[in-house]
């Protein structure tokens, strides 16, 4: 397969370099689903993410959720942690206006086009405990790897709010 960048992930790769972040590409076709991605980041190591966009029942709250790969995530409980009434999938059209994204490519490098910092990152703490993460660099055709470190000071840089919260999938 040979090396192409887009602008979405030249600007990633830019923004990473700027702030002196190491980070590992993998180029790959388009993956929609986990389990896609999966079969192109395992021989590479490093935790895989799920990023989930979701917004509340009226629209004026939006979030970037990020869990482990393997974890499931029950939206109602999700939303008695964060004090909401209902959670809901945002749809392709909000992905698009608040994180510059399309539907395959949520990764929290879309918060490089957040400019009005609408959107609240809540990351599950058992993140914490791996040292390298996987993420999109806002394309699905390829993975960058960083370290949990640079993630943190990547999350720090980009100025949105950041809660923590221990996620338990709905069997726990």
């Amino acid at each position: 397969m040979t090396e192409t960048i887009s602008p979405e992930e030249k600007k990633v790769l830019e923004t990473l370099d700027s702030l002196e972040i190491k980070w590992a590409r993998f180029e790959h076709s388009p993956v929609f689903t986990l389990e896609e991605s999966s079969l192109h980041w395992r021989a590479h190591g490093g935790a895989h993410c799920k990023n989930l966009f979701i917004r509340n029942y009226r629209g004026n709250h939006h979030y970037l959720v990020i869990v482990r790969g393997d974890k499931k995530i029950d939206l109602k409980e999700l939303a008695r942690s964060l004090a909401e009434d209902r959670l809901s999938f945002a749809s392709p059209l909000r992905l698009q206006k608040f994180l510059g994204l399309s539907a395959g490519a949520v990764s929290p490098f879309g918060l490089i086009n957040d400019l009005q910092k609408e959107v609240r990152v809540v990351i599950d703490r058992d993140l914490l405990a791996e040292t390298e993460l996987n993420f999109h660099p806002n394309v699905n055709t390829a993975t960058v790897k960083i370290s949990r470190d640079d993630f943190l000071k990547f999350l720090r840089w980009s100025g949105q709010k950041i809660i923590y919260l221990d996620i338990k999938t709905p069997s726990e």
